[in-house]
């Protein structure tokens, strides 16, 4: 019953947020676009994924997310098995393969509640790190990957450093109007010159009718995809489900936080129904989350927009689609990243204030919560935990490496305090009482 009650009510706030803020909500709803398209197109060009399963299978658990969770928690690519894909031209059963190692790891790990135990132990500094780290890393990579092949050429009018000026001319003159539809506008712009790319262009075609045949891919646990998925596995659980959790009740106070078992049984579920049928490893994520909210998204009435939209473009031109959103810029995807990037990082200034471990209960007032003093001493501790956890995630693009480091970090100063506490027993026995 409780269950039941819980997704009324946020039903109800869906429903009311969206008739107060339809744009805001929609425009949400495209924020995490410059992290789906690229990956998403590319691995369909190579034949690692079906374009029309994965548009159909994605929409359909945005659409379950927004019901469930009622926060617009996004739906996205697994970014390690998609990079070690299109490396190495992986084929579909493969790829898919990959995506149900990380699920049936994942579940195991959610049914036996030692996900939970596991966010328990972690510390918030280090989970901080995570988020910082990797809220730098999609700006780095939005700088490398989508905007810096532009700087030496400026013979594509359609798509070019110019109108990444102009993005980010909009982006900051918007910068406190946090409902503003920043990306629908973007979006529309960018389809727009999408559509005129391909209209112009010989070798490309638009979008035309053609209804989505599902088909059977049984797929292949070959030694390669057992290796993409274990690689998956550190991402998997530290940002799409023990980041994006703690991100979630950062962002979204006001609304039930999803626990790390539910995320995790949720990234499970979607990869174990998926794979059978050629979609793309998907997963949850702190950056999508980041990106969704910081263009207006407050509900899940946008990812279930979204989710309807996906539906029907995967139904009705299913591959078809792929010249369109191939020439979708790349200059205007790359600003969006940005903003994503520098939303997810944001998160890091509550390290010190505000963080959900600084909080305790308080007797003389009840079940109420007091925020407690922290020394000068134990900030600069936590800042350096959190630091060493980003350097790592930043040097090495591993998230593991930047966990690994961040927990020794945090365990040598624990030591230390241990060996000091130790110090202060043994000389307070021997010290008078009298002096």
């Amino acid at each position: 019953m409780a269950f039941i009650s819980n997704i009324k009510r946020l039903h109800r706030n869906n429903v009311a947020t969206l008739r107060s803020s339809p744009l805001a909500e929609i425009s949400g709803a495209l924020g995490d676009l410059g992290t789906l398209l690229p990956l998403m197109i590319t691995l369909a060009v190579n034949g690692s994924i079906s374009l029309s399963t994965t548009l159909v299978f994605s929409g359909f658990f945005n659409l379950a997310t927004g019901v469930l969770f009622g926060i617009p928690l996004p739906v996205q690519p697994m970014k390690a098995i998609a990079a070690a894909a299109i490396a190495s031209h992986a084929s579909v059963r493969e790829t898919v393969a990959a995506g149900s190692v990380v699920a049936i790891v994942v579940l195991l790990l959610s049914v036996t509640r030692l996900l939970h135990w596991i966010t328990r132990v972690i510390p918030t500094p280090v989970v901080k790190g995570i988020q910082f780290g990797a809220g730098l890393s999609l700006v780095i990579s939005a700088g490398t990957s989508l905007l810096q092949p532009f700087s030496h050429h400026w013979d594509f009018p359609l798509d070019n450093l110019v109108w990444s000026f102009a993005a980010f001319l909009l982006l900051i003159l918007t910068q406190k109007a946090s409902r503003f539809p920043y990306a629908l506008i973007i979006f529309v712009v960018g389809l727009v010159l999408a559509i005129i790319h391909v209209a112009t262009s010989s070798k490309h075609q638009l979008p035309h009718f053609r209804v989505w045949h599902p088909w059977f891919a049984l797929p292949r646990w070959s030694a390669d995809a057992i290796g993409m998925g274990v690689a998956q596995l550190p991402l998997t659980t530290l940002n799409s489900v023990i980041a994006a959790s703690a991100l979630a009740s950062d962002l979204l106070p006001d609304l039930p936080m999803p626990s790390v078992t539910a995320l995790g049984i949720s990234v499970a579920g979607m990869n174990l129904l998926g794979c059978w049928f050629g979609a793309m490893p998907l997963c949850h994520g702190a950056g999508g989350l980041a990106a969704q909210y910081r263009f207006g998204a407050r509900s899940g009435a946008s990812i279930i927009l979204l989710g309807l939209f996906k539906i029907i473009l995967g139904i009705v031109f299913g591959e078809t689609l792929l010249d369109l959103l191939a020439a979708f810029p790349k200059s205007l995807l790359g600003i969006m990243v940005i903003a994503a990037g520098l939303e997810l990082a944001k998160v890091g200034q509550s390290l010190n204030h505000g963080a959900s471990d600084l909080w305790e209960a308080s007797v003389d007032q009840g079940h109420h919560k007091r925020h407690r003093d922290v020394s000068d001493e134990e900030r600069s501790e936590r800042w350096t935990v959190m630091l060493i956890t980003t350097a790592g995630i930043l040097a090495f693009k591993n998230d593991a490496v930047g966990f690994v480091a961040g927990m020794l970090c945090h365990w040598a100063y624990k030591a230390v305090d241990w060996v000091e506490r130790r110090r202060g027993h043994g000389t307070g026995e021997r010290t008078p009482l009298l002096t």
